[in-house]
């Protein structure tokens, strides 16, 4: 989970740097350059950090549910479920947020690809690592 932690950390560097997203969300968010100059404050990273740890956790662990569940592949199961999480928790209730707020759906696409990468990251790294009992000598390919 910790490495799962720290992608979630990478990709959301890498996704908002100004070269690659960071510029178009800026805009389509408000931010001006003094306003991002200011930097986040400093409680942000650590909330940050915690968010991307917990939410690697509830992925592995759901996707232990869904092995128990479903049966078959460790792997498949955390990918399938982090995606099945992915739409019916994060990009809807995103779209659910967005629908209120005053700039529209401007902001909603970088959220909803930054957050649908991030969690197809974990769940192949989680999925990848197949929890103590369940195998993990065969890279999270567990078929029962």
């Amino acid at each position: 989970m910790l490495l799962a932690t720290v992608a979630a950390m990478v990709i959301g560097f890498v996704y908002y740097h100004p070269k690659v997203m960071g510029a178009r969300w800026a805009a389509a968010i408000g931010h001006t350059e003094e306003s991002m100059a200011k930097g986040p404050k400093p409680w942000v990273y650590p909330v940050l950090i915690l968010c991307a740890f917990v939410t690697a956790w509830v992925l592995a662990g759901a996707g232990v549910l869904s092995l128990y569940f479903y049966g078959g592949s460790f792997f498949w199961n955390v990918l399938l479920t982090g995606w099945i999480l992915f739409v019916g928790f994060t990009a809807a209730r995103v779209v659910v947020h967005d629908a209120f707020d005053p700039r529209g759906f401007k902001v909603t696409v970088h959220t909803v690809l930054n957050e649908f990468l991030i969690i197809t990251v974990m769940a192949l790294i989680i999925g990848l690592w197949a929890p103590a009992g369940l195998g993990g000598g065969d890279f999270g390919f567990v078929t029962s």
